[in-house]
């Protein structure tokens, strides 16, 4: 899977961290900033992915929180955004709302349990049925 990643300065270390895991796993990976922990705007790296979403078919997103890049990810039509703090979070973001992007807090998530969170994450398929109305109206705004 073509995975796309970008995060400020304070989810770098998370985010070079989630995209060697995702190479090891065998995904294509593109990233799309920042490229070191010097002080940036996160909302310039989720704009800039979000942008870009005809090169990846997932986005990973990390800041300090995961709270502000996924915010600023989502103002853009047909990103679904995730924040996600569990499996269980990261499995229903996807069978129920096809969520397409998946956003980590590095000072709130240890890295080992987001590795986690993002293997399932890529590895469960949206249900459709009764949940596809709710994603459509998510995506007529």
């Amino acid at each position: 899977m073509k995975l796309g990643f970008a995060s400020d300065h304070a989810g770098f270390d998370l985010k070079e961290r989630l995209k060697a895991w995702a190479v090891a796993e065998g995904h294509e990976v593109v990233d799309y900033g920042t490229d070191g922990p010097a002080s940036v705007d996160y909302p310039d790296f989720a704009h800039r992915a979000a942008l870009a979403k005809d090169e990846w078919e997932r986005l990973v997103l990390v800041c300090g929180s995961g709270i502000g890049i996924s915010i600023s990810a989502n103002r853009h039509h047909g990103i679904r955004c995730a924040l996600v703090t569990s499996p269980e979070h990261a499995v229903l973001s996807r069978q129920h709302n096809d969520a397409n992007a998946i956003a980590f807090g590095q000072r709130l998530t240890d890295p080992l349990k987001a590795e986690y969170y993002l293997k399932c994450f890529l590895e469960t398929p949206f249900e459709g049925g009764r949940h596809q109305g709710r994603v459509d109206k998510i995506d007529a705004c």
